[in-house]
């Protein structure tokens, strides 16, 4: 037996999302166990919506087919948001966007990212590059913020270069994989000044350890500037933010350890490394540190 959408369903909507997350987030799930139940929550029907919207564009079929079903979850969500809830996620996501004031529009750009990947993509500069890591990973990260409380006037310009750092990650990892299904998201401008086509990319090619070595410093950069969104956090979000934080990290300085070899295997990080980021969470939660 199914769900039902009702307003007043929303706790049985929230342990859809939370098991929806347990079993699809293994990067995010701990950490998000580290914040408050209210805020818990909440960033589990953010990550329920954001991994649903992802797959309508990921998963195998027809391309309209799949442009017409983004289509009708972006109106289903406008109606969801106005009291019309027609997925099991819908009521916990419009209760989070109510209880922390999440602009909306932060959900609808997530849409608008997911759409790019629909067809072979390709981005001319950085800047069409920087516009699209935006809307599926910047714009998260400032409906994040909302959910954590912030405070101070570069908050949400560091949040949004959070998010950006994070998908650069994501880039790079999953080179190989993305190549595969015709995508190839590092700037064409890019990699004609690097000579390196992506059908001639390999880890022993020198050109293309250059090229790498400039996007892993770009998204370094990214992470300098989005680390200073520590301080305009409570303990308990930036004990989260700094779990994430250090889980993005990791997996770039792992990319970068194996001589930028993303084509044999698929970067991760080990258990214990996950598991010692969360125990260093722990103290900031509680503001012992």
């Amino acid at each position: 037996m199914g769900l039902d959408y009702r307003p007043l369903n929303v706790a049985a909507s929230y342990r859809h999302c939370q098991l929806l997350t347990r079993r699809a987030a293994a990067n995010f799930y701990p950490a998000f166990l580290i914040l408050p139940r209210l805020q818990q929550r909440a960033m589990m029907a953010l990550y329920a919506y954001a991994r649903l919207t992802d797959d309508l564009a990921d998963e195998p079929g027809d391309v309209e087919v799949k442009a017409r079903e983004l289509r009708h979850w972006r109106a289903r969500l406008s109606a969801a948001l106005a009291g019309g809830p027609s997925d099991p996620i819908h009521p916990a996501l419009a209760d989070a966007v109510w209880r922390f004031r999440i602009p909306p529009q932060f959900l609808f750009d997530v849409i608008d990212g997911v759409e790019t990947d629909l067809r072979p993509t390709s981005f001319d500069s950085f800047d069409d590059l920087v516009g699209y890591c935006y809307r599926v990973a910047g714009a998260v990260g400032l409906a994040c913020i909302h959910i954590w409380g912030f405070q101070g006037p570069t908050a949400e310009s560091d949040a949004e270069a959070a998010g950006i750092a994070f998908q650069l990650t994501n880039i790079l990892r999953d080179l190989a994989e993305d190549r595969a299904n015709g995508r190839v998201y590092l700037p064409a401008d890019e990699l004609r000044r690097f000579g390196c086509d992506p059908t001639a990319w390999r880890a022993d090619c020198p050109r293309f350890a250059e090229l790498m070595r400039f996007q892993v410093a770009r998204a370094r950069s990214y992470f300098a500037r989005g680390r200073r969104l520590n301080d305009a956090l409570p303990p308990a979000g930036r004990a989260v933010f700094g779990a994430l934080l250090g889980i993005y990290e990791g997996i770039l300085n792992e990319i970068e350890a194996r001589r930028f070899d993303v084509f044999a295997e698929r970067v991760r990080l080990r258990r214990r490394q996950k598991a010692a980021l969360m125990l260093r969470a722990l103290p900031v939660r509680w503001g012992w540190a």
